[in-house]
């Protein structure tokens, strides 16, 4: 792996284990037994490894949520969309617990997050509405829109309402799951007759994962 990777991958272990905050650029390079100087002379400065963390997870977000083609059954879709969500969720969460910090100190790093997530609202409207041509949710189009919003804020909020629920302040993978069983759930209350057993099954399984390990105190 090249040093710039390493510099990435480094960074983006270090601030999910730690918090962005508390990592700097001395601590990434200490890490990676570099020289500070061999750190800027790939990245400028922090900010600078944020905007390539964030492409990687823009990067994620455009290959694994890809629009369903029609004539397929859009269920079909729905599990593998699900587990990709679980792992953005889980490998991108610094990223999720202090976005508003992150956001206000890089003004390129904001306009840039604010037109992917112009984006990625249509990408998810376009999966709803694609769960109810293959007749998985009723759905009109105004309440597409809306799901989508509310979809949306609770991929985003679900880690750092975890992390503040809990004295440590830690996070472990298992928190994930529930965040996806309350994305199942939105979807729940739009089912029909045809998906209604297949969604609780989705819902069980995401549930049973979830309570499979201790809980972080």
């Amino acid at each position: 792996m090249k040093t710039r990777d390493k510099i990435v991958q480094a960074s983006l272990e270090l601030f999910n284990e730690h918090g962005e905050r508390a990592i700097t650029t001395n601590h990434i390079a200490a890490h990676l037994n570099i020289s500070p100087g061999n750190l800027y002379y790939h990245f400028r400065n922090k900010e600078d490894i944020i905007r390539h963390i964030f492409a990687l997870y823009r990067d994620h977000l455009s290959t694994h949520f890809k629009p369903v083609d029609k004539g397929d059954d859009a269920f079909e879709h729905l599990g593998p969309y699900l587990d990709s969500l679980f792992e953005l969720m889980w490998r991108y969460h610094f990223f999720y617990d202090n976005l508003g910090d992150i956001l206000a100190r890089d003004s390129h790093l904001k306009q840039g997050y604010i037109d992917f997530q112009q984006e990625l609202l249509e990408q998810v409207r376009n999966i709803i509405l694609a769960l109810r041509d293959s007749e998985i949710i009723a759905i009109d189009e105004q309440d597409a829109i809306e799901l989508a919003h509310t979809l949306k804020l609770t991929v985003s909020f679900w880690t750092p309402y975890m992390k503040a629920r809990r004295l440590s302040g830690v996070l472990v993978e298992q928190d994930i799951y529930p965040g996806i069983v309350k994305v199942l759930t939105l979807f729940k209350a739009y089912s029909t007759e045809k998906s209604a057993n297949k969604i609780n099954q989705l819902r069980e399984k995401y549930t049973l994962l979830a309570n499979s390990a201790p809980q972080n105190p």
